[in-house]
């Protein structure tokens, strides 16, 4: 589904991310330029508009006029120095033509419980083929999980054998081993957080929160007006 860049109302500007509707029914709003007395309208015809196409869960960005509604959950990022163990250390299998599709395959299947995680289209595999960083995980063989790789950034790691993920982890660090390497994560991806906590990960920032603005139990427009209200 085709992003909204620029969502214009009488009330101001918003950016409208729809690609997950489809897939999770879930839509983002990021709202750029908002005046404060037209902020209610604004996001209540950005809400409308998101559950016009699909969405069910609809989260916003971008504003501190959004801290009345409960917050869903914040970006962090996390850094910390690359190092190995080289007895955790498996086989990495960098992406081709032919095996790009198995990769997105497996990737949308681990991450479609995580949140923030965005899926992968077919559209997507001339990307990953032509930006070296996406690997498969062997041990003797066997798959153990995915990694995703950029510079020195982890931008997504899954086990496909559980309790794998440390030797995942020190497999992809030794591609960039003794460097200071990033990772953006999801506050509620609670286990991911303790594992880079173990391998010497510390929350550096938080680099944006999202708020719910689709509650049936807490709408602050809705009770404003009954107009655009919205339920899941």
């Amino acid at each position: 589904m085709k992003d909204f860049p620029v969502f214009s109302t009488e009330s101001g500007v918003s950016s409208l991310i729809l690609r997950e509707v489809p897939y999770r029914q879930e839509a983002y709003i990021h709202i750029q330029d908002v005046q404060p007395e037209g902020f209610s309208e604004h996001l209540a015809e950005c809400i409308s508009f998101c559950r016009v196409v699909g969405a069910e869960r609809i989260l916003a960005s971008g504003s501190e006029l959004l801290e009345d509604y409960p917050v869903f959950m914040q970006l962090l990022e996390m850094r910390g120095t690359a190092w190995v163990d080289t007895e955790k250390l498996c086989s990495l299998f960098p992406v081709t033509e032919q095996t790009v599709t198995r990769w997105r395959q497996i990737y949308n299947k681990a991450m479609r419980g995580v949140d923030g995680a965005r899926t992968l289209e077919q559209k997507d595999e001339k990307r990953l083929c032509a930006a070296p960083g996406a690997y498969f995980l062997h041990d003797d063989g066997h798959l153990l999980g995915i990694g995703w790789m950029e510079d020195t950034k982890l931008l997504a790691v899954a086990s496909v054998v559980p309790g794998s993920g440390e030797r995942l982890m020190h497999t992809l660090m030794s591609l960039v081993e003794g460097e200071d390497m990033i990772i953006e994560v999801a506050s509620t991806n609670k286990k991911a957080i303790r594992l880079y906590e173990r391998l010497g990960f510390v929350r550096i920032k938080e680099i944006c929160s999202w708020y719910d603005v689709c509650m049936s139990s807490f709408n602050p427009i809705a009770s404003e007006s009954n107009k655009n209200s919205c339920h899941l």
